[in-house]
């Protein structure tokens, strides 16, 4: 193997965990603070990428499409959390699980009345367009690499967000007991409206980075959902740091599993890391420290 290959399969699987990243993120703030188990997240993610492939055939803007698609998917979000969530904080996780699930099939039914059956695609812009030399003889997409940035940029985000701002104080609070932040002054209802609205925009944003990639099609969610909970797992419940870097371990171990190993064993390559992670450390390699 050269130099320039490990280079550049670190670097897809790089990309991909950013994206995985930007999933759990937001499903690590809902289980983590709203103690909720949303099975329709991977919808959102669906939905933003066809609010993306939407906005820019009618604008013709990527950036625009891009806006609008965090807009979008984070005022559905709110809607969903005022209309359902709401009613399912204090239900058992086996409400949550069957409401969510059924939410999830009437979310990917009706984006195929709308958008149809057949796959979609988003046009790469201009400028994200080509290569650039990253090291003699090495020419990365551009594309690739925004993705990448955009993702760092966000984790960024969310770690200045939680660790040094009021808000952050409240989400931690949150976390820690909710009823005793509500005696705080905590407006809870409003917080956990907040939260959900981001996590929303960050699978939103996931499937808007993934659109440009791959082809856009009903049920495009389920099967990163999967991977997003496998992420939680390695992760630690509740730890953003740890859905960062669980992100990142699990898209490397995918990108090189699936080239290295043989067909089979690559592709499960990332469940056998969760169960070994289940079995000697149940709490996750990255657990959060309240």
């Amino acid at each position: 193997m050269t130099t320039l290959l490990f280079v550049e399969q670190s670097l897809n699987g790089l990309q991909f965990g950013v994206m995985l990243f930007l999933m759990a993120a937001g499903m690590t703030l809902m289980l983590g603070i709203m103690n909720l188990v949303n099975l329709a997240y991977g919808a959102l993610y669906m939905l933003g990428a066809y609010f993306a492939v939407s906005l820019q055939e009618w604008t013709g803007s990527f950036l625009f499409a891009v806006a609008g698609a965090l807009v979008g998917t984070a005022a559905l979000g709110m809607v969903m959390e005022k209309l359902t969530f709401s009613q399912l904080y204090a239900r058992s996780y086996l409400d949550q699980v069957l409401c969510t699930i059924g939410l999830n099939m009437f979310l990917n039914e009706l984006a195929r009345i709308i958008w149809g059956s057949q796959s979609l695609n988003v046009p790469v812009p201009s400028f994200l367009t080509g290569t650039i030399t990253l090291v003699p003889g090495l020419e990365y997409p551009v594309l690739r690499i925004a993705i990448i940035l955009v993702g760092l940029v966000v984790a960024a985000g969310l770690y200045l967000l939680i660790t040094f701002t009021k808000t952050g104080i409240h989400i931690r609070a949150g976390a820690s007991d909710r009823a005793t932040a509500g005696l705080m002054g905590i407006n809870t209802k409003q917080l956990f409206m907040m939260i959900f609205g981001l996590a929303s925009a960050l699978a939103g944003l996931a499937g808007v980075m993934a659109a440009p990639l791959l082809s856009v099609g009903v049920n495009m969610g389920d099967s990163i959902l999967v991977l997003t909970l496998v992420v939680i797992v390695v992760g630690g419940m509740g730890s953003v740091r740890g859905a960062l870097l669980a992100a990142i371990l699990i898209g490397l171990i995918d990108t090189w599993g699936r080239m290295l190993l043989p067909a089979a064993l690559g592709s499960v390559s990332i469940y056998l890391l969760m169960a070994a992670v289940l079995y000697f450390k149940p709490s996750g390699l990255f657990p959060a420290t309240r």
